[in-house]
């Protein structure tokens, strides 16, 4: 996989592509910045999304939402353990052993 561009450089791309000139294609603006024009118009709708102007999940909601989802696995876990644990103990107070 190759290394992500920078936030700072995607920043810019997106500011240059959201303010061109009449008449400039997208096509161009990525060509000038050597990268695919799929490339740029994935980062625009990042950012529209970002901004709020295109509804979906941002980034921070992604974050929060994986966070979420590893603390969720991480409980389940313990959950099944205490359960394990329970009905361990419980068979061992049973009468006759």
């Amino acid at each position: 996989m190759p290394k992500p561009y920078p936030k700072e450089f995607r920043d810019d791309v997106v500011r240059v592509a959201r303010n061109r000139e009449p008449g400039v294609h997208l096509k161009q603006i990525a060509a000038d910045f050597g990268i695919s024009e799929s490339c740029l118009t994935n980062w625009l709708k990042t950012a529209d999304v970002e901004d709020g102007t295109k509804p979906g999940t941002t980034t921070a909601d992604n974050a929060e939402l994986r966070a979420a989802k590893k603390r969720i696995r991480l409980l389940e876990q313990e959950n099944e353990v205490l359960r394990r644990a329970a009905a361990y103990l419980s068979q061992a107070n049973l009468p006759g052993k």
